[in-house]
């Protein structure tokens, strides 16, 4: 037994490609290919500096995740994968850092590893994939992921939308309608506006025919025509060829109530710009006219970057809406706005929660540090890091954190999150001394808005939550619109709430500065 073990091992050492090839219900190749990819995307970019062996040794710890009786150590050199029992495989660790060799040596030991353990057998490749970069970046960020191909698959379609051309049919009375066009889609770019009377689709006309039937016809390969003819709300008949290709679904809701337009953003996608700005035109020419504009971002987790730039941009003049600062010099980044606003003279007050995360989160902090906005709510959640995203083999996604966010008057956004101007999860009393103070002039939140933007990263969890105790996080409650509605109306109440323009120094106010 002792010589047949001997051998065992030698063979190992002298070809773990061969033996990773034949373990059943793995595909070593596939593995390597994916680590190999992965380990040369996350080394340069991580926003801390950490090597290939390392990261590779991290995600040979899910192996044990899957099935703790199995161990994989670094022992004088070698690479050790064992059992209670014994050791079952010991592979000399690379001299270099090339990813390669790295990720031929992770899916040797995990293939040898699938031999001697049901567990890791039920798991399969795409659980093996997992689990290892589940344990990579546990040491890592909280945002950090691997994502494997059916989950990318479906959130591909949720970001970039189906093939389709833009268009929610709705009925009115015995009418088909265009009930909600998507700002910017190919419906919309062919005239269509929700109201027209849907005469025909693909010359069947569609009068008598269900609308979830209608619906389905609407879709259809990307690159696709469908044949539309419709009577515009001016009574005109129109048709028109259109090309369908992915649209992302609506994340932009408006409405126009008690003087205010109050615009909704669920989520940031390539949608979102385009729906923001119409809904702000769609807004201000209501008669008559808004008094001011409330921005929802509640429960908002976040999104493309991009997008909440482009929105902020919509209304600030020209300067930064907010800046990245990575390890790797690429993901240094300057976000600028430029000159011009959708609403200039406007109020706007900004709604957040403590589920107002990410993208939603640099909006807000560019708003309330540009001074032309209040935001309203509890704490936001703190996701201030960026990532990064690239395809890997085999269809699945890699999510890695590669830079910070700062906010324009240059604190961090990642553990501290946003603190509102007006804070409503301290009750309704401490609302009304707050709202009393500001009408009188006074701030009394400036103490803690004050200390927030003097932080600089990275910042101790400590005072984080000592910022962050000053109203604590909470999910948004039918007071913030309340409050919004008041400062919307009471000029010298909005204008005592908003931070100084960022020419001019925070200062600390003077005893008693907290609500």
């Amino acid at each position: 037994m002792r010589g047949f073990s001997l051998l065992f091992l030698f063979l190992a050492l002298a070809g773990p490609t061969a033996r990773a090839s034949a373990a059943p219900g793995f595909d070593a190749g596939l593995s390597q290919q994916v680590y190999t990819a992965a380990l040369r995307f996350i080394a340069p970019r991580a926003l801390e500096p950490v090597t290939v062996p390392q990261l590779t040794l991290w995600g040979l710890r899910g192996i044990t995740a899957l099935d703790p009786e199995l161990t994989v150590t670094l022992r004088s050199g070698h690479v050790v994968l064992a059992a209670r029992r014994g050791v079952i495989l010991s592979l000399l660790a690379p001299l270099t850092e090339r990813a390669a060799d790295w990720a031929s040596l992770a899916a040797t030991l995990q293939a040898a590893a699938v031999v001697r353990s049901a567990a890791l057998r039920r798991a399969g490749t795409q659980g093996m994939i997992g689990a290892f970069f589940d344990e990579m970046f546990d040491h890592m960020d909280p945002y950090s992921r691997y994502v494997p191909p059916p989950q990318a698959a479906a959130d591909e379609a949720a970001r970039g939308g189906g093939p389709g051309i833009g268009l929610r049919l709705a009925r009115q009375a015995r009418r088909v309608v265009a009930g909600r066009v998507t700002p910017g889609g190919p419906a919309a770019r062919a005239g269509l506006r929700p109201g027209a009377v849907i005469l025909a689709l693909d010359g069947r006309a569609v009068a008598g025919q269900r609308i979830v039937a209608l619906q389905a016809r609407l879709a259809g390969p990307d690159g696709s025509l469908v044949r539309l003819r419709w009577v515009a709300r001016d009574g005109k008949p129109r048709s028109a060829s259109i090309l369908r290709h992915r649209v992302p679904p609506p994340s932009v809701t408006s409405t126009v109530l008690a003087g205010m337009v109050v615009v909704r953003i669920s989520r940031f996608n390539r949608a979102t710009e385009a729906g923001f700005a119409a809904a702000v035109a769609q807004g201000l020419a209501t008669t008559p006219p808004p008094d001011g504009i409330v921005l929802d971002l509640r429960g908002d987790p976040g999104g493309l970057l991009a997008q909440a730039v482009a929105v902020a941009d919509g209304l600030l003049g020209a300067g930064v809406v907010a800046r990245t600062e990575g390890r790797d010099k690429a993901a240094d980044t300057i976000w600028r706005s430029a000159p011009g606003e959708l609403a200039e003279g406007l109020p706007v007050v900004v709604l957040v929660d403590g589920r107002t995360a990410s993208a939603a989160e640099i909006l807000a902090a560019a708003l309330a540090d540009r001074g032309r906005a209040v935001v309203v709510g509890s704490s936001t959640f703190g996701k201030g890091l960026v990532q990064r995203f690239t395809r890997m083999p085999g269809g699945g996604e890699l999510f890695l954190t590669w830079s910070r966010v700062l906010a324009p008057r240059g604190w961090p956004l990642q553990g501290l999150g946003v603190l509102p101007q007006v804070c409503t999860s301290l009750g309704l009393r401490a609302v009304e001394r707050q709202l009393g103070a500001l009408e009188e002039g006074v701030q009394p939140m400036l103490g803690a808005l004050v200390a927030e933007r003097r932080l600089r990263a990275p910042v101790p969890p400590a005072e984080a939550l000592a910022v962050r105790a000053g109203c604590p996080a909470a999910v948004g409650q039918e007071l913030d619109l309340e409050v919004a509605h008041y400062l919307i109306g009471h000029p010298a109440a909005y204008a005592a709430a908003l931070l100084p323009p960022m020419r001019e120094p925070l200062t600390m106010p003077g005893p008693g500065g907290a609500p």
